[in-house]
């Protein structure tokens, strides 16, 4: 299973599914081997046509059952210094190399290898299998997925992200909130400040509202949090804006995130950043130029996986690996959507998140043939129920 698994994988790779191009070939792809092993496959595309996501089920048409999800879009390769071609997989010394080898196609390799095997042996109890597009850029298609699947009151019970995690159970993560707020400004020479309005130093002055939020959240710990750090974060990517020295800046950008670990933080940070550029900011903006605008664009809002008392799928991946426990990530992933439909979910998947994202990315063959036990004994249980 683990040549079927590398096969495959190697097929994903020349994919080069980069978030602002199509996936489209892949989930072609990805629809032709499931349909093979007898699943029903949906594709649900987006408004653009030129992205989608893919939701299959082997087995019965029933509620509940479990899905392995796992998103299809990789990182840009722009500016990094690969040692070989990013988008043809290459093996050596145990590793295979290759843009979204461990974000997260390995999982996904493993997960269509081992569908045969789900087929043959599970028949009372649903597999699905969910892949979607950008997660990258804001978990735009499982957010997308979660609300196709609502609608048809498709209700399973468990969900595994593959997301790389080394092969450990994550029951928790932060939630990923990522905005871009513009400033509109009037240009003018930069001899007669009190004649324009510095789009840049009224974003500087957001930013130092920001840090001083920043400071604040570290303050409001949640006595339960078992993150690190315990508190909601606040990081400030880019600022972006101006031209040159000696002209007030008409236009700037401040793309920022925060990963709340609560969502009384999230609408603490942004009810003060409002009420500063409703109070102070615009006020002083259109004293001088009356059209000054201030616009904050949500990229995406995810939501984070909410540790729980009770989780089976935590429980049931105990069983499968021996695991003693679980514990939480800083990272996010698509994890919470799937729980906000009700599902117990886990993150658990091959590779390392050292790894993703940069240069010879990669993933461990003893990692895949981890996961391939996992999905093989996981395959065996359901098959009891």
């Amino acid at each position: 299973m683990l040549e079927t698994t590398k096969q495959i994988l190697s097929d994903l790779i020349a994919f080069p599914t980069v978030s602002v191009d199509s996936n489209l070939d892949m989930i072609a792809y990805l629809a032709a081997r499931l349909k093979d092993c007898g699943a029903k496959v949906e594709i649900f595309h987006d408004e653009t046509g030129k992205k989608a996501n893919l939701f299959a089920t082997l087995g019965p048409e029933v509620d509940g059952g479990i899905v392995l999800s796992g998103h299809s879009d990789v990182v840009p390769v722009t500016d990094q210094d690969w040692t070989t071609d990013p988008f043809v997989m290459h093996e050596r010394d145990g590793r295979l190399y290759g843009r979204g080898t461990c974000d997260m196609k390995g999982f996904i390799a493993a997960a269509v290898a081992m569908a045969p095997h789900f087929a043959q042996r599970v028949t009372d109890t649903p597999v699905h299998f969910a892949f979607t597009y950008d997660e990258e850029t804001g978990c735009i298609g499982a957010g997308h997925l979660v609300e196709a699947l609502k609608e048809r009151n498709i209700t399973p019970r468990l969900a595994i992200i593959g997301e790389p995690t080394s092969m450990r159970i994550i029951e928790g993560h932060k939630g990923c909130f990522e905005y871009s707020t513009r400033f509109q400004g009037l240009e003018g020479h930069g001899s007669a400040p009190d004649l324009g309005v510095n789009a840049v130093e009224y974003a500087a002055r957001y930013v130092s509202r920001l840090l001083e939020l920043k400071a604040k959240l570290t303050t409001m710990v949640p006595a339960s949090s078992r993150f690190e750090p315990p508190w909601t974060t606040v990081n400030v990517g880019a600022i972006h804006g101006g031209s040159v020295h000696n002209v007030i800046a008409p236009k700037a950008q401040v793309d920022w995130e925060m990963r709340p670990v609560q969502a009384s933080d999230a609408s603490f940070v942004k009810e003060a950043l409002k009420a500063y550029c409703e109070d102070e900011l615009l006020p002083a903006m259109r004293k001088i130029y009356p059209d000054a605008q201030i616009d904050t664009e949500v990229v995406g809002e995810v939501a984070g996986l909410i540790p729980e008392d009770d989780n089976e799928a935590r429980k049931l991946l105990m069983e499968l690996t021996g695991a003693n426990g679980a514990d939480l990530v800083p990272f996010g992933t698509e994890a919470g959507l799937f729980q906000s439909m009700g599902m117990d979910v886990v993150v658990c998947g091959p590779g390392s998140i050292e790894q993703a994202h940069k240069a010879d990315e990669f993933i461990a063959l003893d990692q895949l043939a981890d996961c391939l036990k996992l999905l093989e004994k996981l395959g065996d249980t359901l098959s009891k129920n």
